[in-house]
């Protein structure tokens, strides 16, 4: 098992996983769900796969791939959200075994899976490499893999941009939406996996207004949420104007609010 990560990325990733541990992500993942959906239709999962989702969040993509019949395995480093999933799994009578782990650190052996998954999760890894390495490992050879991820062009990315500006990232920090460029992930995964392609798709999202998008991602979402709580009263404001002015420059008209479309991109690898 590869486990070696730096004492600065081992203190990002601390970092991080506070952000992921305030706010309620439960709300905001309950919007993504398609994204999910998209992820393990990707993956084209047959009864009796051994699948690993990484960075499962509240379980969404362990659950859909469950519910096609494979034995499913969950990874995530916030024990909240860990709750959440099962309470989700028991809800629906599905056997899926959650573990509390980070990505760069998976506690299972070497191709221990057929599929290896993860839906905007394993993109805010502190150590892309790490992260990258260790995928590939637990996933046999010929298995596949399938990463989806926000794109730095489209809406999130532009979000997330936003964030920075009146948050400077910590130190080490890179875009998490890097991961949603298929060549940059094809660097990470390397020679440990072969035939990668990606495929762009949308997630419409409707709210009242461009104020109630940013009322909610500021109540709820970790790295929104987060920034705020470092912000002081003007600094909260101007972030909250930013993230308005954001909405509304995407923003289209829909019967009773207006929709926001958000790009993501699956890629889709086998591991060599």
């Amino acid at each position: 098992m590869t486990t070696s990560i730096t004492p600065d990325l081992v203190s990002l990733r601390a970092k991080q996983q506070m952000v992921w541990s305030s706010g309620d992500y439960n709300r905001i993942a309950a919007l993504t769900v398609p994204v999910n959906e998209a992820t393990v239709a990707a993956a084209s999962i047959i009864p009796g796969e051994r699948v690993l989702d990484v960075a499962t969040g509240t379980g969404h993509s362990a659950l859909a791939a469950a519910r096609q019949g494979a034995v499913v395995t969950a990874i995530d480093y916030v024990p909240a959200l860990l709750d959440i999933a099962r309470h989700r799994a028991d809800a629906e009578h599905l056997d899926v075994d959650y573990v509390e782990a980070p990505a760069e650190i998976l506690p299972f052996g070497n191709a221990a899976f057929d599929v290896g998954i993860s839906t905007i999760g394993i993109m805010f890894a502190a150590d892309h490499e790490q992260a990258a390495r260790e995928l590939a490992r637990v996933v046999r050879p010929d298995g596949r893999i399938v990463v989806t991820s926000w794109t730095a062009d489209g809406f999130v990315g532009g979000m997330l941009a936003t964030v920075g500006k009146h948050v400077t990232p910590p130190p080490g920090a890179r875009p998490a939406t890097r991961w949603g460029d298929q060549a940059y992930v094809a660097e990470l995964f390397g020679n440990r996996v072969e035939s990668v392609g990606s495929r762009t798709g949308t997630l419409t999202v409707r709210f009242v207004d461009a104020a109630a998008f940013a009322d909610l991602f500021l109540g709820y979402y970790g790295p929104t949420f987060s920034a705020a709580s470092k912000l002081d009263d003007d600094g909260r404001t101007a972030l909250r104007a930013d993230l308005i002015a954001l909405a509304q420059s995407h923003q289209r008209s829909v019967t009773g609010g207006i929709a926001l479309d958000w790009e993501y991109r699956v890629v889709e690898g086998v591991r060599a």
